[in-house]
């Protein structure tokens, strides 16, 4: 894929199957789908191959469920084939700095499921409420707008509805997102949202 090449011009390309040593911890691999076989078998197969390197892959047609079987698995990123390189080069940096990178839709569907679940739970803390005073004194170094837009990212909701929402453009949303995860240490939007509504990430 030549924007796959563009954003990463030194890696190694291989086919499927072809014999490779385990990789170490820091590797990171990147599985393009073969449709015409099962997403679960190609990635315990290179799994078996690589080790514990960390796997992302790209689906030429991604789909939620297929998504939430391959991280169930052990995949650390999932991402449409056909992104821009600038946009492959933003996975990587997230994986590589320890988070999950999880596209718009099904994030916001383990979101909901998340603040579902936490409602739930007895002596919930409410999203305004932080139980963990470290996290509470790192949400307190963000601006009003950055509180904002950490708030709607918790709610599940995209950077184009965040800026619909806050009447600014989604460039701003961006800068925004990347000055909080940088002052909170998230990783990526769901421990942010973890962080938000009041529960200790792991």
């Amino acid at each position: 894929m030549p924007r796959w090449l563009d954003a990463f011009p030194k890696a190694v390309v291989v086919a499927f199957g072809t014999a490779v040593s385990p990789l170490p911890a820091t590797t990171l691999v990147w599985l393009r789908l073969d449709d015409a076989l099962p997403a679960p078998e190609q990635f315990a197969e290179l799994q078996k191959a690589v080790g514990s390197a960390r796997i992302i892959v790209l689906a030429d047609r991604p789909d939620n469920e297929q998504a939430l079987t391959l991280f169930a698995a052990g995949i650390r990123g999932y991402f449409n084939a056909h992104a821009t390189a600038a946009n492959l080069r933003q996975v990587a940096s997230v994986v590589e700095a320890g988070g999950l990178w999880i596209g718009e839709a099904l994030m916001q569907r383990l979101l909901a499921s998340t603040r579902a679940v936490m409602a739930r739970m007895p002596g919930a803390a409410r999203p305004e409420t932080v139980a963990n005073p470290a996290i509470a004194d790192r949400l307190a170094t963000l601006t009003r707008r950055e509180q904002e837009v950490a708030r709607a990212i918790a709610n599940g909701s995209s950077n184009k509805e965040i800026a619909r929402q806050l009447g600014i453009t989604e460039r701003t949303v961006k800068a925004h997102t990347g000055s909080v995860f940088q002052k909170l240490n998230a990783r990526d939007r769901l421990h942010l949202a973890l962080m938000v509504n009041g529960q200790r990430p792991s």
